[in-house]
């Protein structure tokens, strides 16, 4: 009880009295590029597997919390080999939660998605959340993960910087640096690499793509298993943030990473990212404001209504003209 009292009187400390004040604008802007971050990078898996195959992966978010699951079990093994709170050891957890994720995706591809192809969309969008299902009440078997929530081990002491009554969380320092490298990372492979110009020819027409020689199923398993270990740090990045993690941990994130996808320009890299960074600007400044913090989530999806009138590809997306 003390302990909750103590971050509700925390969390009051951050809105302003009356007016906003300078400092509660900088922290705020802290706040949600942070947790703006973590949308980013779960968008920026559901944006490549769209782009590629036109579908929304609904498993998505369950395959973040499949790695932070992963992160959980193997990140005291890794301290055992590279020190407590060692920044290698870290980086290991990231990798192997990323490896083992990517396999999974591929795998779900394989089994779930492939067989369904040439079938309707909303064939493989019921599937997709069958899968999604199936993956949640596994996980909350008591011989899997169980359903109660269980602290996510330290990776990495947390430091703080004071700059006047502004403070900068290292983790939240982390989740963007993080972002703004993957991004650079999927541009490069997206625009530079021989397999990324497979995954264009594919995204743009598949038939065509196969006839030039294009290995079609490869470069859909390669986008499914990138796409799921963007997730894989997506997950380990949010665990960092959230006091525990359980099997239904994907779910909010989720939505909110696809309503990020979708507000950028879902199939747009660099659109997931501002989609997300906007989100998490949104819901950061509206929490903060006395009367608006148990409206947020309307706030947020409101405007992005409201853009989506405006503009209903998306902020970066192009409107695409199908002949019938």
């Amino acid at each position: 009880m003390p302990k909750l009292f103590l971050s509700i009187q925390s969390s009051k400390l951050s809105t302003p009295n009356s007016q906003p004040t300078v400092d509660w604008f900088l922290q705020q802007t802290i706040n949600g590029l942070g947790l703006g971050a973590i949308y980013a990078l779960i968008a920026l898996g559901y944006t490549m597997v769209y782009g590629v195959l036109r579908f929304i992966n609904f498993a998505h978010s369950d395959v973040l919390m499949l790695g932070a699951f992963t992160g959980f079990y193997i990140a005291p093994r890794i301290e055992q080999i590279f020190g407590h709170q060692s920044v290698l050891g870290m980086i290991m957890v990231f990798i192997l939660a990323a490896v083992v994720c990517a396999c999974l995706g591929m795998l779900i591809e394989r089994l779930a998605y492939r067989p369904l192809r040439n079938r309707p969309k909303l064939t493989v969008l019921i599937t997709a959340i069958g899968v999604s299902l199936l993956i949640e009440f596994t996980a909350q078997h008591e011989k899997v993960f169980g359903a109660a929530p269980q602290p996510f081990p330290s990776l990495l002491k947390e430091h703080s910087i004071h700059l006047g009554n502004v403070v900068i969380s290292s983790n939240d320092v982390l989740m963007v640096g993080v972002t703004v490298f993957l991004l650079a990372g999927m541009w490069w492979i997206v625009q530079r690499t021989r397999i990324g110009t497979a995954m264009r020819a594919v995204s743009h027409n598949q038939q065509a793509a196969l006839l030039m020689g294009v290995p079609v199923n490869l470069i859909i398993s390669f986008t499914f298993g990138l796409g799921s270990a963007l997730a894989a740090v997506a997950g380990l990045l949010y665990a960092i943030k959230a006091p525990g993690i359980e099997p239904l941990m994907g779910v909010q994130p989720g939505l909110r990473a696809f309503v990020a996808a979708v507000l950028g320009g879902i199939g747009n890299l660099p659109g997931a990212v501002l989609g997300g960074v906007l989100l998490g600007l949104l819901e950061t400044f509206a929490g903060g404001i006395p009367g608006l913090s148990n409206y947020r989530d309307a706030i947020a999806f409101g405007i992005l209504i409201l853009i989506l009138l405006v503009k209903p590809a998306g902020l970066l997306g192009r409107a695409i003209v199908e002949k019938v």
